[in-house]
């Protein structure tokens, strides 16, 4: 049976603002509803190492829904950031630190970790998902033009692969293409297909 087959008896729930997010998912196939919007705090332990920090915050945005699931719900909570020289590069607050990122990543390889999470009202599974990416040397003025044209301001590390930049900058990925724009589809997919046979 399909997993899309197999979800019909359930209400899967996709906590997240994210348009990405949402379209890797419709492009999946996979059935699936917008949760309401609610607030959560995305603090993280200091010592926690940088790529462990994804899969603690998934567990912590789906911890914080404020509504208890019914027994047919899954809730599926993320998040992704960039990891360079163990530091976590989250979304910039301002055009200065997108550029400053931008010029840290440029000529340099870094981590692109995402943290999913599925929970039932009995149930709660988390996985993550690691994919490399290589940029090439930016000149000062493609990284001006990049973050004045597409103010990457909702992206962790500055940038998102699917823009300009992902075109013009990116000289090679190793792992998942979908990852890198915020959601690892092809593991989501195989992972949830499991969380259900169990």
């Amino acid at each position: 049976m399909l997993l899309h087959e197999k979800l019909a008896p359930y209400r899967l729930l996709l906590a997240s603002q994210s348009p990405r997010r949402r379209e890797l998912m419709s492009g999946c196939g996979l059935p699936y509803e917008l949760a309401p919007k609610f607030d959560c705090e995305e603090r993280y332990p200091a010592d926690l190492a940088a790529e462990e920090v994804p899969g603690y915050l998934s567990r912590l945005k789906s911890e914080a829904y404020p509504s208890p699931l019914a027994p047919q719900e899954i809730l599926l909570t993320a998040d992704t950031v960039v990891v360079l020289d163990g530091e976590v590069l989250g979304k910039p607050h301002g055009r200065d630190e997108a550029v400053e990122m931008l010029r840290r990543l440029s000529a340099r390889r870094h981590t692109v970790v995402s943290g999913v999470t599925f929970r039932t009202p009995d149930r709660m599974h988390t996985f993550t998902a690691r994919t490399s990416v290589w940029f090439r040397r930016l000149e000062r003025e493609e990284i001006d033009y990049y973050v004045d044209t597409f103010r990457p301001f909702d992206k962790a590390g500055s940038y998102g692969i699917q823009e300009w930049i992902g075109y013009a900058a990116i000289e090679r990925i190793e792992g998942s293409f979908y990852n890198v724009m915020g959601l690892p589809i092809q593991k989501l997919y195989v992972e949830l297909d499991q969380f259900l046979n169990r």
